[in-house]
């Protein structure tokens, strides 16, 4: 048999978008094979994982005393090391993963985080196992995997606005030119409504309703369509149950906070970006990726605040991982975007 059928075979290399919202995992020669929220359950007398993934989120605010559910990163970095480690163990378990070799890992990681963070990325990914570990941008990955000719001397402009971070960066010549990250994204978005509803209907919603609200009827201004929604919480002045119905209008408003801050931080990328590669930009537009930019009338938003072609990916959940994947499938090829990683950690 041909030596490429063992290889593949035997391959187990796997691509991570470790996400505060979702993690995403790709596996070399299969595809996108986890896409799971990056939630578990555990008990807390001893620590065992009761659930983790889609079980575990549906358990969010309804566990019994001995069950807290977690989600171990926040703002895009991991904040519970063990029970990061411990989760995407059990991602990887569960697509049966080859134990004939020990795979690479590509992990992508957000532009703005510290040097301790990214050693908690990659001791976390060694300890899952890993033989080796790259580390990659989450906007250079989110632009491989949307495919802008990242090597060659044009500028192309990413936005990735995940759960916890907006990642914003202008790319050329397989480098990052410029860039801005931000803790403001989708989990910021759901806070805002919590809060929203806490403020105007003295109603105590859970997150997972919040973010229903911002999937469905959630926007930008100025977008207008009329929207209604019938929401249930809990009255805080009386303490029982109620019901209220709103309208888009009450939750744009909710969002306008975090949204004026990501528009903001885009204007702050381009008001820093070198003239020539301006010019780029102006021709080919920006591309917006991650969940957050699935939020009804953004792109429009961007598009009247900054006077440019705005692109919302196809498929926009998945560009970062699919970029990881690929940089993953021909190392080679993407040595310059690796090597930036690689430097870092040098003892």
């Amino acid at each position: 048999m041909p030596f490429s059928f063992f290889s593949n075979f035997f391959a187990s290399d796997i691509a991570i978008d470790l996400g505060t919202a979702n993690t995403l995992i790709y596996l070399k020669g299969r595809g996108i094979v986890v896409n799971e929220p990056s939630v578990v359950a555990v008990k807390k007398s001893n620590q065992e994982i009761v659930a983790y993934g889609s079980a575990a989120k549906e358990m969010v605010g309804r566990t019994p005393g001995e069950i807290v559910t977690v989600r171990p990163l926040k703002d895009g970095v991991i904040a519970d090391f063990e029970l990061t480690e411990r989760m995407i163990r059990n991602f990887i378990r569960s697509v049966k993963v080859s134990r004939f070799m020990r795979p690479r890992i590509a992990i992508a990681i957000p532009s703005g985080i510290t040097e301790v963070e990214k050693r908690a990325v990659r001791d976390s990914a060694e300890h899952v196992g890993a033989r080796e570990v790259h580390l990659i941008d989450e906007p250079m990955a989110a632009a491989i995997g949307v495919g802008l000719p990242i090597h060659e001397p044009v500028g192309s402009m990413v936005i990735d606005i995940g759960g916890g971070t907006t990642e914003i960066a202008v790319i050329a010549l397989s480098g990052i030119v410029n860039s801005n990250s931000i803790r403001i994204a989708g989990d910021e978005m759901t806070e805002a409504i919590v809060q929203y509803f806490k403020r105007k209907y003295n109603l105590l919603i859970g997150d997972n309703t919040a973010e229903l609200i911002k999937c469905t009827i959630g926007s930008a201004a100025p977008y207008q369509e009329k929207e209604v929604l019938t929401v249930k919480g809990r009255d805080l002045v009386a303490g029982i149950p109620k019901t209220v119905e709103i309208n888009g209008d009450e939750v744009q408003e909710a969002l306008s906070e975090p949204v004026a801050a990501i528009v903001e931080a885009v204007k702050i990328c381009l008001e820093q970006t070198p003239p020539e590669l301006s010019a780029d930009i102006l021709d080919r537009g920006i591309i917006l990726t991650g969940g957050g930019s699935m939020l009804k009338g953004l792109d429009e938003r961007l598009r009247r605040e900054t006077n440019l072609p705005i692109v919302v990916a196809e498929d926009p959940l998945t560009c970062v991982v699919r970029g990881t994947g690929k940089i993953l499938d021909d190392l080679e090829k993407f040595q310059k975007v690796l090597a930036k990683t690689k430097k870092e950690y040098i003892m």
